[in-house]
C-alpha cells in the first residue's frame, strides 16, 4: 500500500531512561572501588534519543513509550515538551522509570552500557494498537529492541499495513523472530549488532556487504550498517554505497551516536530525502553528537547539521 499524502513527521517506539553517566579511565572489576573523574545525568534510551535526534533535525515527532510516577519520569516529561515531541507515553504506578548506567572512558570517550527499562519493559501489542492512529499518520516509524520485541513487531506490521517507512534498529543485540524482518524498509544494525545476526565479523567493507546480502535474504529491503568512524553501509538488491563518517570536532563521547544517526536519518527519509541524501544527513547527525557529552542533550540543531554538510 502506498502512503497516503497527509503522512508526516516521524513515529518512535522505544523507551526512556535517566542516563547516569560516570567517566573514568577504566571500569572497575568486581568487588573493587576506583575514583571516577566525572558524573552526569540526563535524560536518555535509544527510543527516546532518537526522537530528541530527529526533533532537532526538524521532524514533527511522535514518541511512543511508558515510563514510572516518578522523579525520572517528570524528566522525561520535562525533555519532551522542550523539544515538541508528542508524547504518547503511559504512566505506570506500579513500575518506576528506566535508568541507565554508562561509563564513558575518559580518554577515548567509548562506553559500556547497563540499560534497565522499568515500566518501559511492560509496552504490549495493545498498547501500540493504542496508538495506531498516529503510525498510520507517520511518513516513517522507528522502533528498536529495548522495550518488548512483540511490541516492535505490532508498531512495524501496522506502520508497513500503511505505507509508512519503517526503520528497525536491532539493539541492543536480542533475538527477534524471522517475521521482523520482510516488515523492514530499513534495517539499521552497528557492526557488532550485524555481526551477532548473521555469524561474523565487519572486519571490512567486503565483509559488511556479505552482511547486508544475509539481511536482504532475510526479507529486508534495505540493510544500512553503521560502521563507527568508518562511516555507514547503505545495501539494497540495486545499490551499494558506503557514505564515509562525517566528522564534526574532536570525539569525547560516542554515547549516544548511534542513536543520533537512526533519528537524523529518520527525519531525513519523512522530508523526503533520496537514502543515500538521508544517511549522508544521519552521518553528520551523529558526528556532531559525539563532540558533546551526554546522549540526548548532545543531540544537534538542524542549523548545525545543514552547516557541517555546507562545509
Amino acid at each position: 500500500m502506498n502512503a497516503i499524502k497527509s503522512q508526516q513527521g516521524v513515529v518512535v517506539l522505544g523507551i526512556f531512561v535517566a542516563d547516569l553517566a560516570f567517566m573514568g579511565d577504566r571500569m572497575p572489576k568486581m568487588g573493587e572501588t576506583i575514583a571516577g573523574s566525572g558524573f552526569k545525568m540526563g535524560p536518555g534510551g535509544k527510543g527516546s534519543n532518537q526522537s530528541v535526534a530527529a526533533a532537532r533535525a526538524g521532524a514533527k515527532v511522535t514518541f511512543v513509550s511508558k515510563i514510572g510516577r516518578d522523579a525520572f519520569g517528570e524528566i522525561a516529561q520535562k525533555t519532551w515538551a522542550a523539544e515538541g515531541i508528542d508524547a504518547r507515553v503511559g504512566v505506570s504506578d506500579v513500575d518506576p522509570s528506566g535508568v541507565a548506567f554508562i561509563h564513558v572512558n575518559d580518554r577515548t570517550g567509548e562506553n559500556a552500557i547497563i540499560v534497565y527499562a522499568g515500566a518501559a519493559g511492560t509496552i504490549s501489542p495493545a498498547d501500540v494498537d493504542a496508538v495506531a492512529d498516529a503510525i498510520r499518520g507517520a511518513r516513517v516509524f522507528v522502533t528498536q529492541l529495548e522495550q518488548p520485541v512483540a511490541a516492535a513487531q505490532r508498531g512495524l506490521e501496522i506502520a508497513r499495513a500503511a505505507g509508512v517507512t519503517t526503520v528497525f534498529n536491532p539493539a541492543p543485540a536480542e533475538k527477534f523472530p524471522d517475521a521482523i524482518y520482510p516488515l523492514c524498509d530499513f534495517i539499521v544494525p552497528n557492526e557488532s549488532e550485524a555481526a551477532a545476526i548473521v555469524g561474523f565479523e565487519l572486519a571490512d567493507l567486503d565483509a559488511a556487504r556479505r552482511a547486508g546480502d544475509v539481511l536482504l535474504r532475510k526479507g529486508v529491503r534495505n540493510a544500512l550498517i553503521t560502521l563507527g568512524e568508518r562511516g555507514a553501509l547503505l545495501h539494497g538488491s540495486d545499490q551499494s554505497i558506503h557514505i564515509p563518517a562525517t566528522a564534526g570536532g574532536k570525539v569525547i563521547d560516542t554515547a549516544g551516536a548511534g542513536d543520533a544517526f537512526v533519528g537524523g536519518f529518520a527525519a531525513a527519509i519523512a522530508e523526503g530525502m533520496s537514502a543515500p541524501a538521508a544517511v549522508k544527513f544521519g552521518c553528520a547527525t551523529a558526528g556532531i553528537s559525539v563532540t558533546r557529552r551526554g546522549t540526548a542533550p548532545a543531540m544537534p540543531l538542524r542549523a548545525e547539521i545543514d552547516s557541517l554538510l555546507a562545509g
